[in-house]
């Protein structure tokens, strides 16, 4: 295999010293071609138009000391070496037109002349792969040693280095735990997609959207999303957050993009707008979904261009900001409706990340538990907890399918906090597990049998107004039997929890088939219902 190095040509460093001078002078380009154990086949030389003549002498002074080094010479006319783009795209473009054999030649990129711009912009496009090799940093000798020089290859294969890739995991685990607030997570789903949110939350300054049901805990996450850019050096500016749906009218207009003095009746002086506020950090829009058509195109503008016009003005303003998204509507079905704009969903949904109910991912009750009662602890200032039956009693409801959580991480919440701060001497008993149950169930029974929830399950499957012409009595029998099913992994499943009784008394539990034909009676396949 040959070496190849590629090198700007230092007018600085390769010029140093007239006539034979030059030689007590440490130059990078011939240095490098001295080392024993370092033999540069071929140097590929990069320079501009005023630099030919050095460019020669370099060249014949590398033939007096490595005369099996051949010099090949390149015109790149760096224009204004510290203009990042011009010297970047110079530079690229000599990458792309270079014809690289790396199945018989090694390269190594030599990012010790040039301008820092330079030497930038080589260390770039060898990360990127443009140029597929190795860097190479060279320097003087130490005093009093008769070496050429001292050089240094660095691998940017950052996983070859055991020190670096282990820190790395490091702080992507601390990360990842910061981003679930400290709560020892297990559903499997949920932990990947943390995961792969801490690596975007570091490496991308893309906007992010989040989905999820209400009380899914979307509005912490992005708090949490905030505060990790913010302490990785990613964001100096501050959070702002505001729920959409508060948004009406005017009002929207001027919250988001701000207003001149007298643009609307009231508008008494100027209000910069909450972009504006958010110059430099994040803007989390909860509820997304609820923006006007109007406010949606100037959102599109502003995330693309981080330009916009205050409302009441004539001039534009600009803000760079990164922003968070929240929904719980489909905003794929909204676009089909005409009420949200498509390519505002396509700018926004490059990372897209649906948080799952706590009904979802009901095997991390118990860690969110203890996570309630430490956040109750630190509010209140003093410990509360469960003796062992009450915490055994509460985690079984908890878990049971009748425990629908219907408001997720809020219903928890809430239920932790009364029970603690009825709990004397900080001891959660079975008799206030209790209560609490009872407080739950009839929560949950009120907001779930209601006409208009019943009626909206039952429509979602059938067609809308299908619901219309059943009894109310039918009406709960199928929403039951569509929850369940929707709950279940499969139809035997579905049909132990629908026939808990029933079943034991057969001497045949053929509970898939129960199951079956009562779907069948309403045109119902089990497997769509899951998809």
């Amino acid at each position: 295999m040959k070496t190849v190095a590629i090198s700007i040509l230092g007018t600085t460093l390769d010029r140093r010293g007239r006539g034979d001078k030059r030689w007590d002078k440490w130059r990078p380009n011939i240095s490098m071609c001295q080392h024993d154990d370092l033999l540069i086949d071929r140097l590929e030389l990069l320079f501009d138009n005023h630099s030919q003549g050095l460019a020669d002498q370099v060249t014949e002074d590398i033939a007096r000391v490595s005369p099996e080094t051949e010099v090949v010479h390149h015109r790149v006319n760096f224009q204004d070496p510290w203009d990042f783009e011009s010297v970047y795209s110079l530079l690229l473009d000599f990458a792309r037109g270079y014809r690289f054999t790396p199945s018989s030649e090694n390269y190594l990129i030599h990012i010790t002349t040039g301008t820092h711009v330079a030497q930038i912009c080589l260390y770039l496009l060898t990360e990127a792969g443009y140029l597929p090799g190795q860097l190479l940093q060279t320097s003087p000798a130490k005093r009093d040693s008769n070496l050429p020089g001292q050089y240094q290859i660095i691998n940017l294969d950052l996983s070859k280095y055991d020190q670096i890739a282990s820190r790395f995991q490091k702080e992507h685990q601390e990360g990842t735990a910061y981003l679930k607030g400290g709560i020892e997570t297990s559903n499997k789903a949920f932990n990947d997609m943390i995961a792969q949110l801490e690596k975007v939350s570091i490496r991308s300054n893309a906007p992010i959207l989040i989905t999820g049901p209400t009380g899914a805990g979307k509005s912490q996450l992005a708090q949490r999303v905030y505060e990790l850019r913010r302490q990785r050096g990613n964001l100096s500016g501050q959070l702002v957050a505001i729920n959409c749906a508060t948004l009406k009218g005017e009002n929207a207009m001027s919250a988001l993009f701000g207003h001149k003095k007298g643009a609307f009746t009231g508008a008494s002086a100027d209000r910069p707008g909450l972009l504006k506020q958010a110059h430099q950090g994040l803007l989390f829009l909860d509820e997304i979904g609820e923006l006007g058509l109007d406010e949606q195109a100037m959102l599109l503008r502003a995330i693309e261009d981080k330009r916009f016009i205050p409302f009441g003005s004539d001039k534009e303003t600009s803000s760079d900001f990164q922003l968070i998204a929240g929904t719980n509507n489909d905003l794929a079905q909204r676009v089909r409706e005409g009420s949200f704009r498509a390519d505002l969903l396509a700018r926004i949904d490059l990372w897209t990340y649906r948080l799952p109910s706590l009904k979802d991912r009901i095997e991390d009750l118990e860690p969110n538990i203890d996570y309630e009662l430490e956040s109750f602890a630190n509010k209140a200032g003093y410990l509360a907890g469960f003796n062992k039956a009450a915490r055994e009693k509460y985690l079984n409801f908890g878990r049971a399918p009748m425990a629908s959580w219907s408001a997720n991480f809020r219903d928890l919440n809430a239920s932790i906090t009364r029970m603690a701060t009825l709990a004397d001497g900080g001891r959660i008993t079975e008799d206030i597990v209790e209560e609490e149950i009872f407080r739950l169930k009839q929560k949950w029974q009120s907001a779930e049998d209601s006409e208009l929830q019943l009626q909206t399950i039952i429509d979602a499957v059938l067609g809308n107004g299908r619901s219309e012409a059943m009894d109310y009595y039918e009406q709960l029998k199928l929403a039951t039997l569509i929850k369940i099913c929707k709950e279940s992994s499969s139809m035997a499943e579905a049909g132990r929890k629908l026939f808990n009784v029933s079943r034991l008394k057969k001497t045949s539990n053929n509970d898939s088939h129960r199951v079956k034909q009562l779907l069948g009676k309403y045109g119902i396949n089990f497997e769509e219902l899951n998809t």
